[in-house]
């Protein structure tokens, strides 16, 4: 094993009391087929896996078009609430979830807009004090808004789910300075979620210092998910180690790779 894969090996993704390897979580829908799907995780490394608790059949999960292809010795079950329009709908669902037995785990969304998909702050807010106060590891999508983040860890959230653009949208890290305004404002894990559309936005993410990615449909809607799946591994492995290893300062002129200091006059 190479200096660089112990360095990945050792650098792990903390969410409550659970650890993963990965920083790279990915969703289950959109996927051309359930096949598709199960080999593009499997490419990605990823350890945690959204599932949207509305969209599976919770009470034939053998049979369940998604649910059945998942190894659960193999991955972390993440349910969502993805769908839902208030904080009652959502705490709902979460309920739902975890009494099928999916996970103590969920990535809590409330969408405020059918358009955007924005969330509903106020209302995620409000899910999230009930929902933590039963006993769920509350992992909240949100928008890039460093004082909602600050609120969600003060009401105790596992982590900020911030966007990078509105969910699906592809358009990569719209406002990086929001991004590390979060990541400033708070002490929990900051994994950013939804709008990344392919690799460099996923290495962008991750030099930013945010500590995992989330991605659906920039694997699932790719022509090739599974060499997507496989692209986004590497850019977030690669990101990190840039992170971690510090990038230069930014400088207005240039600076000699080879400095005039000390040059060796050869006439």
């Amino acid at each position: 094993m190479t200096s660089v894969e112990t360095s990945l090996q050792e650098d792990l993704l903390k969410i409550g009391s659970m650890t993963f390897r990965s920083r790279l979580i990915l969703g289950t829908g959109k996927y051309p087929s359930p096949q598709v799907m199960q080999q593009a995780l499997e490419a990605s490394g990823t350890e945690l896996v959204t599932v949207a608790v509305r969209r599976v059949d919770l009470k034939s999960r053998a049979t369940d078009p998604i649910l059945s292809f998942l190894d659960t010795r193999r991955y972390t079950l993440l349910p969502n609430t993805a769908g839902c329009y208030s904080a009652e709908e959502a705490i709902r669902v979460a309920r739902l979830g975890r009494a099928a037995g999916l996970s103590n785990l969920i990535k809590l969304e409330v969408i405020g807009d059918p358009k955007t998909l924005l969330p509903d702050t106020h209302a995620l807010l409000e899910a999230t004090k009930v929902l933590v106060q039963e006993g769920f590891v509350v992992m909240p999508y949100t928008n890039d808004d460093p004082i909602v983040s600050r609120r969600l860890e003060e009401l105790g959230a596992a982590c900020v789910m911030p966007l990078a653009a509105p969910i699906g949208s592809g358009q990569g890290i719209l406002n990086p300075l929001n991004i590390r305004f979060i990541r400033e404002a708070v002490k929990i894990p900051v994994i950013v979620d939804a709008g990344v559309g392919t690799a460099s936005d996923a290495a962008v993410a991750m030099e930013l210092g945010v500590d995992g990615v989330l991605m659906n449909t920039g694997v699932a809607g790719a022509q090739d998910p599974i060499q997507m799946a496989r692209a986004m591994r590497l850019a977030v492995e690669a990101g990190r180690l840039a992170f971690l290893a510090g990038r230069i300062p930014k400088k207005p002129y240039a600076s000699a790779s080879s400095p005039e200091a000390g040059r060796v006059e050869t006439r």
